[in-house]
């Protein structure tokens, strides 16, 4: 499953972050790697970006990042 899948509220971890190369560093240099925990706190009026609280901060990422973040429930 993809974290843009996710619904506000519900919270996953990280199984792993595909992409090319500067998005993945960018996300992992974030937080953002496998086995962490993130909760969907919100996301935009049109759904993009959304909000995401990861290690104790609020992250803002676009769709097309959350697509690129493979996580389990």
């Amino acid at each position: 499953m993809k974290l843009s899948e996710l619904k506000m509220g519900e919270s996953c971890r990280v199984v792993s972050v595909d992409g090319d190369d500067s998005l993945t560093r960018r996300l992992m240099e974030m937080g953002v790697i496998p086995g962490t925990v993130i909760r969907v706190v919100k996301s935009a009026p049109l759904g993009d970006p959304i909000e995401i609280e990861v290690r104790g901060y609020h992250l803002a990422i676009r769709k097309t990042a959350a697509t690129s973040i493979e996580v389990v429930q």
